[in-house]
This record gives structure tokens, sequence and C-alpha cells, in this order.
């Protein structure tokens, strides 16, 4: 039994037991993947994935056991294998982030600017994606840190640390309607069209339930991932936009107001997530830190920002 059988059984669980996807992402032959979990299976004397004909169902009984082994052996010698690099190049090495649109584009600039100057030898990666593929990127160990509001607090593979409290506004064209309203209600935003997140992503499923817990169905006419679109379509027109309120910039969005709905819909928490057990060298570590600490850009209200009593 060798490093190698383990590391390839592993990779054929993490893709979903497709043999071309984990030799695609072993740089090999799938005929190579194939043959190292059969061989690794004649040495230990019991199967480890359930087949029928050539398709593969999943693991067998005694297969599920050694993959809690092989996760753990394997996850120890990548450790051991980092540990040691991090003590000849304690200042250096890469830092992969797997982040959202929205913690990239408005919560992190401020953050990696700090962290590029205490370590101008990291290099940093980041990889924009949808909480789902985040959670698996880290998941995965194709990324140190995974950023998302959505999907990383419940899965026990992860050790999460909170990074900031934020709240959705309501933003709509200069004059109208609603900028006459005291406070908006969800029922007056169910009357016009409505531009905001595709489902699943920074706190749409919260959206969806504040107007489903009133019998409201929100006429939804354009969804999408990030606010800088949104935006550009409620300023033409398209219907009013629910974004996270840390996206708007009352400079360069000039043409919009912002309204506070934190009366409307619940404050979300976005995360900072890292595969449980693995090791962190001291950059990952301090990259944690300075998440962590006060940032006066990562408000909880939009009025904070704006001064807005409407």
């Amino acid at each position: 039994m060798t490093l190698q059988q383990l590391r390839i059984f592993r990779q054929a669980v993490l893709s979903s037991f497709s043999l071309s996807k984990a030799a695609e992402a072993l740089y090999t032959s799938q005929s190579g993947v194939s043959r190292h979990i059969i061989e690794l299976e004649a040495e230990l004397g019991v199967p480890l994935l359930s087949r029928k004909g050539k398709r593969i169902l999943g693991l067998t009984e005694a297969g599920r056991e050694i993959y809690r082994f092989t996760e753990k052996i394997v996850q120890e010698t990548d450790n051991l294998d980092s540990f040691v690099q991090s003590l000849i190049h304690q200042d250096e090495g890469e830092l992969i982030l797997a982040t959202t649109h929205t913690q990239a584009r408005y919560a992190l600039p401020e953050i990696i600017n700090s962290f590029r100057m205490l370590y101008p030898k990291v290099r940093l990666a980041m990889m924009q994606a949808t909480p789902s593929e985040i959670a698996e990127l880290v998941r995965s160990g194709k990324a140190q840190l995974g950023i998302a509001t959505e999907a990383l607090a419940e899965d026990q593979t992860f050790e999460t640390f909170p990074f900031y409290a934020w709240y959705h506004g309501v933003i709509v064209p200069k004059a109208h309607p609603l900028l006459k309203q005291k406070a908006v209600s969800l029922e007056q935003l169910s009357r016009y069209p409505i531009v905001t997140y595709i489902p699943g992503i920074t706190g749409r499923p919260k959206i969806d339930a504040a107007f489903a817990g009133l019998g409201l169905q929100p006429n939804i006419v354009l969804a999408a991932m990030d606010a800088d679109v949104i935006k550009t379509y409620v300023a033409l027109g398209f219907g009013v936009g629910i974004i996270a309120s840390m996206a708007f910039d009352p400079e360069v969005d000039s043409s919009l107001e912002l309204l506070d709905a934190t009366h409307l819909f619940p404050r979300n928490t976005t995360l900072l997530a890292a595969r449980r057990g693995s090791f962190r060298p001291n950059f990952v570590n301090h990259f944690l830190d300075l998440c962590r600490r006060d940032n006066p850009r990562l408000i909880n209200r939009p009025s904070e920002i704006l001064g807005n009593t409407k």
C-alpha cells in the first residue's frame, strides 16, 4: 500500500466516483487511476468501490471505513509537507481564497492591501465562485480559506470564524415613488418588479423567506450573481433592487438611492472557513486575524454609511 494509491482512492471519492475527473485532477490517465485502485483493493483484500458492470455506485462498507483512515493519512501528510515548507519559507508561499464576488469586490480590498504590505512574498489567488462551489474548493484542499454567507456553517468538515454581519438594502432610481415612504414595507416592494441575487447566494434565501412569511410572491424579473449587475439594471429602470447594503457606494452609484431594509430582512453573517485539521501557515492565520479585526467599511446598517433617514 502506497501513499500514491491512497491519494488516488481519495480523489476518486472526492470526484463523486468519476475516474475521468479524478484523473484530470491528478494529471494522470483514467486507466492509471483504475489500476491503482484495483491494486489497492487486491492488497487490502476487500473491495473498496461498489460496482455494477463498469459503473461505480459508491463505497462499500469496508470502503467507507478505509476512506476515513485514508482522509486522515493524506491530510496529515499534506500538513507535514506544509509545515516543513513553512519552516523553510516562513514569509513565502501562496494564499488561495475561494470567495463570492460580493466579498471579493466590497469586503476584501482593504484587508488584502494590508496583508500584501505584511507579506509581500506571498502569492495571492482569488477564486470567485458560488457558496456551494466555495465549500467544495475548501473541502478538496484547492483553496485554503473560503468566504461566503451560505453553505459553510453547517458543514462539520470546516472550522469557521465569523467575518462580519450585514443587512440587505433596497436600491431605487432617483425620484422613485418609494423614496416618499418613511419606511418601505414588503407589501409595497411586492408591487414593483424586483432585481436581486440568484437563488442560494448573498442572502437570497432570507429574502425569499421574508416575502413567503407574509404570503407574498415577489415579481423577480431579473436575478444575477453580483451587485454590480443588479445596480446596472435598476439604473436602467428594470425594477427595484435588493442588494447587500455594503455593495452600495453613494459616490459611484450616484444615479441610485439606498433605502434601509433592516426592518424587512434579517441580519446575515459572512463566515471564513478552513478545512478542519488542516495545517495553516502563519501567514494564513495572520490573514484570519486581519479579517476579524474591526473594519469601518464593514458596517451592519446602511444608515451608518449614508446617514439615511428615509
